[in-house]
């Protein structure tokens, strides 16, 4: 890169004054965003800036005036605090002494691990991310970086990201796009050694295309994030890195084609030589044909020469058990988009569909990029224990010569970046009473076993502000909304006496698709209303999550639970937070009493929602599927020891009997357990029992489900296997 090109880290400094001026490296840094002072740091410059520009650090400093950073700049307290925060940032920066320096050295920065995904949720501030994937994603790059894992993300900068939400007077769901300007945004534009503006090109539906490369920081991880949106594309083509999950089938393999050929060929100019390729979910599975084609370039052998070299290089994770989910292109399609490109590999048009198909020889056998990952990647990867076994189940017929115990597919359980979303004031508590140390011991049993050392009275009292802070939340969310659809005035002001603060909260936020069945909970209208509308053992929810938009689907779900929301006997206790996202999943999470999750098994891959729950002193009450297989634990009576199970432990095909069989028992646990347990207090309002629980989920959940763990197997199973290795904690291992 061109050393003389002023960063705009820089640039922004040198606007600043000079006790401030280290405000710079830190709003360009995401690092920030997992502190103690997440907050307090920008917020300060001006409250209403910073929720003006979507809790942007750049833009808040960017549009204030000098006279309010000169009054920073003389407070004693702010200039303590950030004095204080600069040399952690230094410290945790130049550390040499990391983790993966111990464990597996052999994993160099020279040839870091080049991890592609085409989301990345790091912040609300960066809206390149849908849901839960590149939640996951985020938080795999912020756990490398503090492992000290030498790791670069790969992924696709969007124009306008994923859609914004807002429900109509009848509770349709409409979707509408906000332009991100980028120039405001902690992204530098990366250049080449003349000062000039990096770009690769690719041929992209018959067109070259020109993508340049942004890249913004994660602590010690790098992410680059390419972008079409350039004066010299045709027009269609700017529009490629224009939506995330976006547009038609054309469209779609066309940004696959950008993340997977483009990545590699961004890295390639970039002068990055990584070791090791990791696919995140089927998006960027055509890097794997860049590599051959690169190496077949460097040494002149043939496409099956390189083959085996190519896929000692790559790994790959797979996220979804629903067909659905895996990308698929009929063979016109891939026609229309690589018949140049097999040529280049020296491969007939049978054989380069060959890769891609799931029953060969069939003509009209669609190209899956889920197939292609599996057969050029040397290790493959689901998201939790009983993922792992459903994906070999769907994929044996790519095996047929093993039984289907024996298909090559492991498993790697998916966590949470702890200090991201736990919530400070929860973090506090743990620094008083498990150690200072916690965020870097969180995959330590015997560390979180101190738990029960917190007295009763002050973790309830932490649990009781976060949730009057949710509370104010969707108050004010909802005011929001209904002044903004034109409600009338009584409806408005309702919003203000939303919620009850004393009473049981349940929190349910996801995608809304059939599959994760977001309206159960109303298959017995009249149970559910009697639930809700107890006034002696009062319960209150809190909805979001967005349907996709060609889901109409999803949308009646969104909107028969806004009509629910509405009825007169309990339209203050239910509650729809439009336009969710990660800063409303962390009030969320933060806020809750029971985290509801209730999808059809097995097709709930993972989830990490209720584990962000668990850091909290959150319980969940869930189906057992995903990551709660592993983490529900029962007592000698056979029930919950760190919550609730919904449902039976069965496979069935008979959807209607599930749905049956599912709400019956999530109405039974809610009358019968939940509630009761919830409401049986001392003396002194303190309910100790719940409060057991909610130390045993925390206890239980926590060392396990957290991404410094799931990096740790990463390194040491997929990564580097044969590593030094350190001692993982495993569910035998948790003592409540």
């Amino acid at each position: 890169m061109n050393k003389s090109a002023i960063a705009p880290a820089q640039k922004l400094s040198e606007k600043l004054p000079l006790p401030l001026k280290r405000l710079a490296d830190l709003a360009y840094n995401y690092w920030w965003s997992w502190t103690s002072e997440r907050v307090f740091l920008f917020q300060n410059i001006s409250p209403e800036a910073w929720e003006r520009y979507g809790h942007n650090p750049v833009a808040v400093l960017e549009s204030a005036s000098y006279e309010r950073l000169t009054q920073l700049a003389e407070d004693p307290f702010y200039i303590k605090q950030l004095s204080q925060l600069v040399a952690e940032f230094d410290a945790y920066m130049n550390q040499q002494d990391t983790w993966v320096s111990r464990v597996a050295p052999q994993i160099s920065r020279q040839n870091p691990i080049a991890y592609f995904c085409a989301e990345f949720g790091i912040h609300e501030s960066l809206p390149v991310y849908s849901g839960g994937l590149g939640i996951l994603a985020g938080d795999h790059l912020k756990s490398a970086s503090d492992l000290g894992v030498p790791l670069i993300g790969v992924g696709l900068l969007y124009r306008q990201g994923y859609f914004r939400q807002r429900l109509n007077r009848s509770g349709w769901q409409e979707d509408y796009y906000i332009d991100n300007v980028f120039q405001q945004m902690p992204l530098e534009l990366m250049l080449n050694e003349r000062g000039e503006t990096l770009t690769i090109e690719l041929q992209v539906r018959q067109r070259m295309v020109k993508v340049q490369i942004w890249r913004t920081q994660v602590g010690r991880v790098s992410l680059y994030l390419l972008d079409t949106d350039r004066e010299d594309n045709d027009p269609i083509d700017r529009w490629l890195t224009g939506h995330l999950y976006g547009g038609n089938q054309d469209t779609r393999i066309a940004q696959e084609v950008v993340l997977g050929i483009g990545g590699v060929k961004a890295l390639t100019a970039l002068g990055i030589k990584p070791s090791i390729h990791h696919l995140n979910e089927g998006h960027a599975a055509f890097c794997t044909l860049e590599i051959a084609w690169q190496e077949m370039e460097r040494t002149g052998k043939p496409f099956y020469d390189v083959e085996a070299s190519v896929r000692n290089r790559c790994v790959f994770t797979t996220h979804t058990p629903v067909p659905a989910g895996h990308d698929v292109f009929s063979p016109d399609l891939m026609d229309s988009h690589f018949a140049q490109y097999w040529a280049q590999l020296r491969l007939s048009r049978e054989q380069f569909l060959a890769l891609g198909a799931k029953r060969l020889g069939d003509p009209w056998e669609p190209f899956g990029m889920t197939v292609l990952a599996l057969r050029m990647c040397r290790a493959a990867n689901g998201v939790s224990e009983l993922h792992g076994r459903v994906s070999r189940q769907m994929w044996t017929a790519l095996y047929p010569d093993r039984p289907e115990d024996r298909v090559p597919i492991g498993h790697i359980t998916n966590g949470v970046h702890a200090p991201t979303w736990t919530a400070p004031l929860m973090a506090d508590l743990y620094t008083q009473y498990i150690g200072a140390d916690w965020q870097t011991r969180a995959i330590d049993p015997a560390m979180w076993a101190d738990v029960d050392r917190i007295p009763d009275a002050e973790l309830w009292q932490r649990h009781q502000v976060l949730k009057e802070r949710l509370i104010a939340f969707t108050r004010y969310r909802i005011k929001k909304a209904r002044t903004d659809r034109g409600e009338a005035g009584d409806r408005i002001h309702a919003a203000d006496l939303l919620l009850d603060p004393n009473a049981l909260t349940i929190g349910f936020a996801r995608r809304f698709s059939q599959y994760k069945r977001g309206n159960l909970l109303l298959r017995d209208a009249e149970r559910a209303l009697k639930i809700f509308g107890n006034a002696q053992r009062p319960v209150q929810i809190v909805f979001a999550g967005k349907a996709h938009p060609a889901d109409e689907e999803g949308k009646r779900i969104i909107q028969k639970l806004m009509e629910w929301c509405q009825h007169s006997a309990i339209q203050h206790r239910v509650a729809f937070i439009e336009d969710y996202d990660i800063y409303v999943a962390q009030k969320l999470v933060q806020g809750v009493d029971v985290w509801l999750n209730n999808p059809r098994r097995p097709l709930e891959a993972s989830g990490t929602s209720g584990q962000k729950v668990c850091f909290n002193g959150g319980i969940n009450c869930s189906v057992l599927d995903g990551w709660w297989c592993e983490g529900y634990q029962v007592g000698i009576d056979g029930k919950g020891i760190n919550g609730w199970a919904i449902g039976e432990d069965a496979h069935t095909s008979n959807q209607e009997l599930q749905d049956r069989i599912d709400s019956e028992s999530l109405y039974k646990l809610l009358e019968e357990e939940i509630a009761p347990l919830y409401y049986d207090r001392d003396n002194n309002g303190i309910p100790h029992r719940w409060i057991q629980m909610m130390k045993a989920s925390i206890k239980t959940n926590a060392p396990l489900f957290n991404t410094d763990r799931m990096i740790a197997d990463y390194v040491t199973r997929i990564y580097a296997p044969g590593c030094s290795t350190i001692s993982t904690p495993s569910l035998a291992q948790v003592i409540v």
